[in-house]
């Protein structure tokens, strides 16, 4: 193996755990059948490089030099199968490992890298693991052999499902597609929702100024995450973690718009559809943390 694999690491993905050292792969703990030689040093390599294309040239050079005679497309597709199998992922519905024809291969699912500082596999109490972050995640500082209870309400990535990456891509623009298209009607019917508020009474104006605000602000937000979804900008979901404050806020008070329109559409409706409102900013953390990445606030 290189050089970067020289230090005890745990690779932590979906459900599974893999030992570097050990080779041991284990789902909810309980341990898997064990992966071998090649098939478990190109499962590293893909675990190291999650979310970056592992080209089969670089495979090639890490695992089969070039004074070895070897069919190099046999042996590969053979050990791709066999971590496939490992994993119960498939080529055609992949979870954790996305063939690019004719480029290489790449491992789609959310990673966490630890390393003990000490190298013990069973290391105690008083030592510590330390989280390697992908882009995008911040580095902690974990209790060895523990994992520490979350107090927040937000999910945890690990408690998520892993999601195709084009599937977090489709839904998350349709949500902010939606919001856009909101907020421009909103902002073509000012006069409409002026009327409504009217009957508001002292809070009227001031409801009526936060709604423009929000719709004004929402667009060139709305706009950004859009594009940046559309072209994959890196760093993303860093960026999301830090706009996720204000668009929670933003989204909270976006939720009492189905309100001007109760008299059209029923008080029932109305609460039905500001909940669903209420709950869509979560809904958007969620998917990005289901397509890889950490999102933490």
């Amino acid at each position: 193996m290189s050089e970067g694999n020289s230090q005890p690491r745990l690779f932590r993905f979906g459900m599974f755990e893999l030992d570097s050292v050990t080779g041991e792969l284990r789902k909810d703990g309980k341990a898997r059948p064990r992966i071998r030689d090649q098939a478990l040093q190109i499962l590293i390599m893909l675990l190291e490089k999650s979310d970056d294309v592992v080209s089969r040239e670089d495979l090639r050079e890490r695992l089969w030099p070039a004074d070895t005679f070897v069919d190099f497309d046999h042996g590969l597709n053979t050990a791709i199968n066999q971590v496939r199998t490992a994993l119960g992922d498939s080529a055609a519905n992949p979870k954790f490992i996305q063939t690019l024809p004719r480029r290489g291969y790449r491992f789609i699912g959310p990673v966490q890298i630890v390393a003990r500082e000490n190298g013990g596999a069973g290391a105690g109490a008083e030592n510590y693991d330390k989280l390697i972050s992908r882009p995008g995640q911040q580095t902690e500082v974990l209790a060895s052999g523990a994992e520490q209870m979350r107090s927040s309400i937000l999910s945890d990535p690990r408690d998520l499902p892993v999601v195709r990456k084009e599937s977090v891509r489709i839904l998350f623009s349709l949500i902010q597609l939606m919001y856009l298209i909101f907020y421009i009607i909103f902002l073509v019917r000012l006069s409409f929702a002026e009327a409504v508020l009217n009957d508001w009474g002292r809070y009227a104006f001031t409801v009526f100024v936060v709604l423009v605000l929000a719709a004004t602000i929402g667009i060139p937000v709305r706009l950004y995450l859009l594009t940046a979804m559309a072209f994959q900008y890196h760093g993303l979901n860093e960026k999301f973690r830090k706009l996720f404050p204000f668009l929670l806020v933003l989204d909270e008070l976006w939720a009492l718009t189905p309100f001007l329109c109760v008299q059209q559409i029923g008080l029932g409706l109305a609460i039905a559809t500001a909940a669903a409102l209420l709950y869509l900013p979560f809904s958007q953390r969620s998917l990005l943390l289901m397509g890889g990445g950490e999102v933490k606030s």
